[in-house]
This record gives structure tokens, C-alpha cells and sequence, in this order.
């Protein structure tokens, strides 16, 4: 008996014994099912595209439809004599009963008529013995303290979707029926304004992506100190509180003070060594405060600041954000700080590949893009001739995380590597598309504000905009210079 068909009676029998009850099973559904491909050829294509040997609960019922499977590998007619041959050759003919046993399948004629209702029946109850055996799994490792909460959240529930998906076996689908479905996205489309995607809130990038779309990963890497997280989080603010759209942001680098920070310097428009406390605030610039952060506060943005996070309690916090908060879009800063799975520590290039390979899967899985801040190796400075950009060679420990990407971005600022020092490329800065499996890969010249911690498009001056709100925020009548704590942000009062 192969060892996939020994596990899974090895399950029943178990689940039989410990709970007391029968698993779901129509034995008299499964003899009619063998007998009309014994004796009809019409269904046996139909069987086998339809069902595998787990939704046989008999052991000798699924060790016929082996022999069977075997036999269509083989190219071979399925017959009595063949399948009797088949059964002999793998040692299986006695445990059936015997060619007596094929006979009596053969009896059926009746079968072939209802073939395909009787394939519904065994499939519906193959799926209810997995759901089974995926539970008492489930129950047994929940009573285990040696596993890990996280570890056990996120099989549980890949076992149920696996329980649910081994047997939902996809149609072929002619052409005509996937361009009337392309057609109406098409036709959707033309009602919406803007990006179809998660938009990046600077237009010359969305033009070129039209959005960060669904189940895509985005690789976005430079040196260190580049920009990396502040451009990560310049695209988690903009989808956020411009667009209502929920982000989570994965920091395994900066704890959500520092992040606060950031978002606060990058919102507010006020130098950061002020938002640090180096520097005292003018009572003006305390308005000029609660006036800027009442939409980021409202803003659907989830940071988790949990340094190292491994893989899987990262999947499992990710489904949940999906589900509970209808998460839009995921930032994980950065990924190199992952821990991949325990058996492959120490074995870093495949360490990272695991990681990657698994970011792709959960993009996919969840539906949603998935930003991943990597880091470059030292080639990307080292490297002589040329412009000092960098390649997609450059990304750091592993090959895997060009071709797991669907898209590579890296940021690249000419004045940071040297190749310019005049003073006025000294905000220049180029968001480089190296990679993009769906379009053209392009380099998008932006300004990086240094003091704002926010890059702009060129023809953009976040100082003209604060100076406004300063304007705007003296104006009103004087409000007393305190601490945001405690602040009630009203909507009903922003000047947007």
C-alpha cells in the first residue's frame, strides 16, 4: 500500500477509535464508481480528473482505483483482466479479495448513468474526513505546550484550507469564457478614477504601476540610509490617510516610537531635530501640530514593531490584519530581519530564499501586495564605471528574492554614492524600477527631503506647503502650547 494511502487509514482508524464514530463514507457510492469505469471507458477520464485515492475511505477500494490510476499512467485499457494483472503486479490482488471482487464491481451497469453525481458524493465526504483529521490534528498539538502559539495559529489554519482545497479542482476554461472575464474588469475599471491598485500617492510611479497590485511582491532595496524606510513609509502614509486605506507595517528595525516620529516630521512639515526634542517649539508650531496629525491619527495605519519576527508569526498576524482590519497593503522593514524556519538557521542563503518564497506565497494567498524592504550588498557602492546605480545582482543573500519579486524597486541617490557633488543634486534621487513582471522598468526622478524625511516629485515643495499651513495656523486664534497627549482629534474641525 503506497505510504500516502497507509497515512490516510492510519487517520480514520485513529479518528474511529478516539472519537467513536464512523468518518464520513458512502462504501456503496465508491463500488459504483470502480464498477463504472470497469465496464464504461466514458468515465474513467472523468474519475480520475475528479478524484484521488484519498476520497476512497475503503482500503480495498482504494487500492483498486490505484491500480487503476497506474493502469491510465501506463496508457493501458482498463478492464477485469488489466486491473486483476495491475493489482497481481503490486502485490495487492489477495487484499481485494481476489478477481472475484472485480467481478461483482463489474455487475453494476446502472453506475455510468449517475457517474457524476456519485463523484460529488465522494469528494463531499473526502472533504469532511479532512476537516476531520485536520481538527484532531489541530486538538492534539493544542494540548502540546511545546508549540509555539503563533506556529500552531497559522497551521491550524492551513490545514483547514488545504482540507478544503485538495479536492476544489479548477475547470479548464475555454478562451471565449476568460476574455468576457478580462471584459468586465476592463469595463469596471472604466468607472474608476486613478490607479487600479493600492496608489503610491506620487502619480509619476502610479502611471507606470497603475497602483501596487493585488498579490504582487515588491522588493524595494538601496544601501543603508538611503531612504528605504522613509519612502516605505511616505507610501504607507499616502494610502492611508489619503486614500482611507488600511496599511500594516511590519518594523523589525525601528521601534513605533521612532516610526511616530518619522510620520510625525513627514506630516507636520517641522524639522525633525524639533520633533526630536532637540529643539524647542514655538507656541505657532504646537497648532501647526494639531492642525497636520488629525488625519494620521484617524488614518487605518497598524504598525508591529516586533524585532526578529519569524516567518510564521508574521503569516499568521498578516491573515488576521486581512480579516479583521481589511488590510489593504503590508510593509515589512525589512526582510533580511525575518527568521526563517528553525531547521534551515545557520544555511542563510536558504534561510532567506524560505522567507522570500514565503512573502510571495502570502501576497498571493491574502490577495494583497506586500512591500519588502531588502538590503544591497557592498557591490552597489564598490562597483567602478557606470553611473552608480544598482543592479539586481546587488540584492543581498539570496537569488531568490529577484525571481520570487514581482516587482524590484531600488532607490538611488547620486550625491549619497559620489557620483555628483554639485550642490544642487544634493536632494536628487531616482526610484529605479529594475524589475516589473506586468510592465516597462523605467528610473522616476524624484526629490528626496532629507529634513522631512519624504521624498516629492521634482515640481513638488513641501516648503511652500508648510509655510502655507503656518499661515493658516496663524490665522486662527492663539491656542496654548501643550503636549498632544490627550488631544481630542474631531474631524469636524480639519482644515482639509
Amino acid at each position: 500500500m503506497p505510504e500516502y494511502s497507509r497515512k490516510k487509514k492510519d487517520q480514520a482508524v485513529n479518528l474511529e477509535t478516539l472519537m467513536g464514530n464512523k468518518p464520513p463514507q458512502a462504501l456503496d457510492v465508491e463500488a459504483a464508481v470502480l464498477g463504472a469505469m470497469l465496464v464504461e471507458p466514458s468515465t474513467i477520464d472523468e474519475s480520475m480528473e475528479e478524484l484521488s485515492a484519498s476520497c476512497f475511505y475503503d482500503p480495498k477500494n482504494r487500492m483498486i482505483f490505484e491500480a487503476m490510476s497506474a493502469l491510465v499512467n501506463e496508457h493501458v485499457a482498463i478492464d477485469l483482466i488489466s486491473v486483476s494483472e495491475k493489482l497481481r503486479t503490486l502485490g495487492n490482488l489477495e487484499a481485494v479479495g481476489g478477481p472475484v471482487v472485480l467481478a461483482n464491481l463489474s455487475q453494476n451497469i446502472g453506475a455510468a448513468a449517475h457517474i457524476e453525481y456519485y463523484l460529488k458524493i465522494l469528494k463531499q465526504k473526502a472533504i469532511q474526513r479532512d476537516l476531520i483529521t485536520a481538527s484532531y490534528e489541530i486538538l492534539r498539538e493544542s494540548f502540546d505546550d511545546a508549540v509555539v502559539v503563533d506556529n500552531l495559529i497559522d497551521d491550524a489554519q492551513t490545514k483547514i484550507f488545504q482540507a478544503i482545497q485538495t479536492n476544489d479542482r479548477r475547470d479548464v476554461k475555454d478562451v471565449g469564457s476568460i476574455i468576457n472575464s478580462v471584459m468586465e474588469t476592463l469595463q469596471e475599471l472604466q468607472n474608476i478614477t486613478g490607479p487600479s491598485g493600492v496608489p503610491s500617492g506620487y502619480p509619476s510611479i502610479d502611471r507606470i504601476t497603475q497602483g501596487w497590485q493585488k498579490s504582487d511582491l515588491i522588493i524595494l532595496a538601496a544601501r543603508p540610509s538611503v531612504g528605504k524606510t522613509a519612502f516605505a513609509l511616505n507610501i504607507a502614509r499616502n494610502a492611508a490617510v489619503d486614500h482611507n486605506m488600511p496599511v500594516a507595517v511590519f518594523s523589525l528595525e525601528m521601534s513605533a516610537d521612532q516610526l511616530g516620529k518619522r510620520l510625525i516630521t513627514t506630516e507636520s512639515g517641522l524639522p525633525g531635530d524639533k520633533i526630536k526634542g532637540g529643539v524647542k517649539l514655538e507656541p505657532f508650531e504646537w497648532e501647526q501640530l494639531e492642525y497636520t496629525l488629525k488625519r494620521l491619527a484617524k488614518a487605518p495605519l497598524y504598525i508591529d514593531d516586533t524585532p526578529g519576527i519569524p516567518i510564521m508569526e508574521f503569516r499568521a498576524k498578516a491573515k488576521r490584519l486581512v480579516k479583521q482590519k481589511q488590510v489593504r497593503l503590508i510593509v515589512v522593514d525589512y526582510l533580511q530581519l525575518m527568521q526563517g524556519p528553525v531547521e534551515l538557521r545557520g544555511l542563510r542563503e536558504q534561510e532567506v530564499a524560505a522567507i522570500s518564497r514565503t512573502l510571495k506565497a502570502t501576497a498571493k494567498e491574502l490577495n494583497i501586495p506586500i512591500i519588502a524592504l531588502s538590503q544591497l550588498s557592498r557591490n552597489a557602492v564598490q562597483r567602478t564605471g557606470g553611473s552608480g546605480k544598482p543592479q539586481l545582482s546587488d540584492l543581498r543573500e539570496s537569488g531568490s528574492i529577484e525571481q520570487d519579486a514581482d516587482m524590484v524597486i531600488f532607490i538611488h541617490r547620486p550625491e549619497f554614492v559620489g557620483m555628483s557633488e554639485d550642490p544642487a543634486d544634493r536632494e536628487k534621487a531616482f526610484i529605479c524600477i529594475a524589475k516589473h513582471r506586468n510592465g516597462e522598468v523605467c528610473d522616476i526622478e524624484m526629490k528626496y527631503k532629507a529634513g522631512q524625511v519624504r521624498f516629492v516629485e521634482p515640481d513638488q515643495s513641501l516648503d511652500i506647503q508648510a509655510t502655507r499651513t503656518y499661515v493658516s495656523a496663524a490665522s486662527e486664534p492663539s491656542a496654548p502650547a501643550s503636549s498632544l497627549d490627550g488631544y481630542d482629534f474631531d474631524e469636524s474641525n480639519q482644515p482639509f
